[in-house]
């Protein structure tokens, strides 16, 4: 019996080498050839800046030479990871991508491909992999980027160093209404606002006290029309709006399709966030028919108010005459005032063009603006582009490596100040995908990176939109929302 049974072993052991033989030189080529040429892949991961705990960048190779053996991964340490290509794709397992990135500074990334017989390796290329932290999750709506009705919605959670995505609120939860602005108080997950449009529900929707539910805020409704745009105070006592008149218009021959412009805008700020009744405040320099005035910014210490202002005109008329300038004001938040001066950061009147959307850095000394040859709402303007103002000199220029050729347009700071995340529509012009980029000490980008996810096919095969990317410090845990 034993003889027999080290008989099997023998057999089982030689047949294990024979198959492990077979799967290797199934998996591995010779490399006698090297290509002069880097590969084509997506997402396009080439020359891109990392955090360190980010999630594995998964790719397809397309465009290939021949059939997709590998992918060897070696750091500036050292250290060497191989991955077999399954088809087109490179996906790695997390545990080894941890370990890979952990003390790397810099990835080379080569792939192998076999043509007749013959291994052929591409020209190697890098990925930066920066020491600076990026924040653990990043929320965001998600909806199809159209202009009709919607059913079904929500705002949703990702962990950035896995690729798990979790809901922070879904519309099945209120009666598939509309919900929108979704913002977090220097990225603290405690502090949550939003939107809900129309339905019983209707309203504005805050966490109070560092609390876990949503409360809808209560305010005199006849001082103002509707709360859109937010920006919070850094105490969390104070929310700015925006309050909109917002519509739609749909062109005959544009390469724009879509404009959407306010007939009017003004800025307020609600105060006693935590109260049961909150008060409004604002000013004649903020709320007047002669200007629009929109998208709310506090700076970081808040004691300014940026906000963006243009000369109101007569829509439709008129509306590629509606360019907004980037403004400022002080604020006192002891005695619950403005000050008397507006100061103009970025002229349209000097530029021929509309900046929107400023995002200031957490150290208070970067802005972000999109900007577009006019309006208000760059998503569906092709041209629209980032500036980085620097608000000590003042001096504004084009962030030019985080932009493409197609929108760029929502846009927010890491709370550490080295990342910004944004909505693009480089990929095909409909859908706004997101991107990650890098920001140095001296506002100098990096190329950016589109969001990894387990699949190199997502978002081919994904039929939403990202809207409003922002950053959170931890996960948002809402258990609630106030119903009546």
């Amino acid at each position: 019996m034993k003889k027999l049974y080290t008989s099997y072993i023998s057999k089982l052991s030689c047949l294990t080498f024979l198959a492990c033989l077979l799967f290797s030189c199934s998996h591995r080529v010779e490399v006698t050839k090297q290509l002069a040429t880097t590969p084509h892949i997506f997402p396009d991961y080439q020359e891109v800046t990392i955090p360190q705990n980010i999630a594995p960048l998964h790719f397809r190779v397309e465009k290939e030479v021949g059939e997709v053996v590998a992918a060897k991964f070696s750091t500036d340490g050292g250290k060497v990871v191989e991955v077999e290509a399954d088809g087109n794709d490179i996906c790695m397992d997390a545990k080894d991508w941890r370990e890979l990135v952990k003390d790397a500074h810099q990835l080379s990334v080569q792939v192998i491909v076999e043509r007749n017989g013959v291994g052929g390796a591409y020209k190697p290329f890098r990925v930066e992999v920066s020491k600076d932290f990026i924040d653990s999750y990043l929320a965001y709506r998600l909806i199809e980027p159209g202009y009709e009705k919607w059913y079904k919605m929500g705002i949703y959670q990702r962990q950035l160093s896995s690729y798990e995505q979790t809901p922070i609120i879904e519309n099945s939860q209120t009666g598939n209404n509309c919900m929108n602005c979704h913002s977090f108080m220097q990225q603290n997950p405690k502090y949550t606002m939003l939107h809900l449009r129309g339905g019983d529900m209707g309203g504005t929707y805050v966490t109070k006290h560092e609390g876990d539910e949503l409360e809808k805020m209560k305010f005199d409704a006849n001082r103002i029309k509707s709360l859109v745009y937010p920006s919070w105070h850094p105490s969390g006592r104070f929310i700015a709006f925006s309050t909109n008149d917002t519509h739609q218009s749909f062109h005959s021959s544009d390469k724009n399709r879509i404009e959407v412009y306010d007939q009017s805008s003004d800025i307020v700020v609600v105060s006693d966030i935590d109260e049961a009744s909150s008060q409004i405040i604002t000013s004649p320099l903020l709320s007047s028919k002669e200007h629009f005035e929109t998208y709310p910014c506090f700076s970081p210490d808040g004691k300014t108010l940026y906000f963006c202002s243009a000369d109101s005109v007569e829509m439709l008329r008129c509306y590629k005459d509606v360019k907004y300038s980037i403004c400022s004001i002080a604020f006192d938040a002891e005695k619950k005032s403005f000050g008397n001066q507006v100061d103009t950061l970025f002229s349209a009147h000097l530029t021929g063009k509309s900046a929107v959307m400023p995002r200031v850095s957490p150290d208070g000394k970067w802005m972000v603006v999109t900007v577009a040859d006019y309006g208000c709402f760059p998503i569906w303007h092709h041209e629209a582009d980032f500036c980085i103002i620097n608000l000590q000199t003042k001096e504004c220029q084009p962030l030019s490596a985080a932009n493409s050729r197609d929108t760029e347009s929502y846009h927010s700071w890491s709370s550490n100040g080295r990342w910004l995340v944004f909505g693009s529509r480089r990929v095909n012009g409909l859908y706004t995908m997101p991107y990650i980029c890098h920001i140095d000490k001296n506002g100098k980008a990096s190329k950016p990176f589109l969001l990894p996810q387990k699949s190199p096919d997502f978002y081919d095969k994904c039929l939403k939109s990202f809207n409003i990317p922002e950053f959170v410090k931890d996960k948002v845990e809402l258990k609630d929302i106030e119903k009546k």
